[in-house]
């Protein structure tokens, strides 16, 4: 019944002037080209979710799988919502799941950076000792895990947690030609640097001969301009 009322209410909103078109931020082409602005989906998920919010953690979760094999509309972004509203009652065994969800349905940046920064860096930040598991990724063929090593890390990297995961991450990522990687494994070194900055423009400095332009550039986006520029120097 629940996955009927969101169709529904998806169906009900789902209207042209409520869609945006996100592709010109894609280069790979999207399974939903057109979205519904933030405010609508967000309203939609969480109304529909005070349908399920007093069942058990694992029944809502199993109702998350199914919206994602059901290949819904917008039914991946609730699911991923849904998943992190019930981070307060994460175990460990979740990863396994939530690992599942990633490599099963993460086709472009945009669910990646929702996954990881949501339930997964959430998950992780709770239970630290799976970022050994993350770092894994690092070594996929599939470029969405690459950057989901790396992405995974931003959550409990902002409570100062697990630098050493982040550079042992970035070790791995640091030469990587995918431009998505890049940017994903930029992206944990700048966040890192929020509250590590002297460690993370030590590590900079050291390989930034090897690093690409792109991923260097996020790295340093947040320092001063003198220190941008003796890492971009030649």
């Amino acid at each position: 019944m629940i996955l009927r009322k969101i169709k529904q209410e998806i169906e009900k909103y789902d209207v042209p002037e409520n869609w945006i078109n996100y592709q010109r931020f894609f280069k790979e082409k999207l399974d939903e080209p057109y979205g519904l602005k933030s405010a609508v989906f967000r309203d939609i998920s969480n109304r529909c979710f005070k349908e399920v919010k007093d069942r058990p953690k694992r029944e809502i979760l199993d109702v998350c799988d199914q919206l994602l094999a059901s290949k819904m509309r917008y039914g991946r972004g609730i699911a991923f919502d849904w998943a992190l509203k019930v981070k307060s009652q994460y175990d460990k065994s979740d990863f396994r799941r939530f690992e599942a969800w990633l490599k099963a349905y993460v086709t472009d940046w945009g669910a990646c950076d929702s996954l990881c920064t949501g339930a997964i860096g959430n998950l992780v930040l709770q239970f630290p000792e799976l970022a050994s598991k993350t770092k894994k990724w690092a070594s996929s063929k599939n470029r969405w895990l690459r950057r989901a090593a790396a992405v995974s890390l931003i959550v409990p990297v902002r409570k100062r947690l697990l630098l050493e995961n982040v550079f042992q991450t970035a070790d791995i990522l640091l030469t990587d030609q995918d431009d998505m990687v890049q940017k994903g494994y930029g992206w944990m070194l700048k966040e890192a640097a929020n509250r590590f900055p002297d460690e993370v423009f030590a590590y900079v400095m050291k390989h930034k001969a090897k690093m690409p332009r792109t991923a260097l550039r996020y790295a340093i986006e947040k320092y001063p301009p003198h220190l941008r520029k003796q890492a971009m120097a030649t």
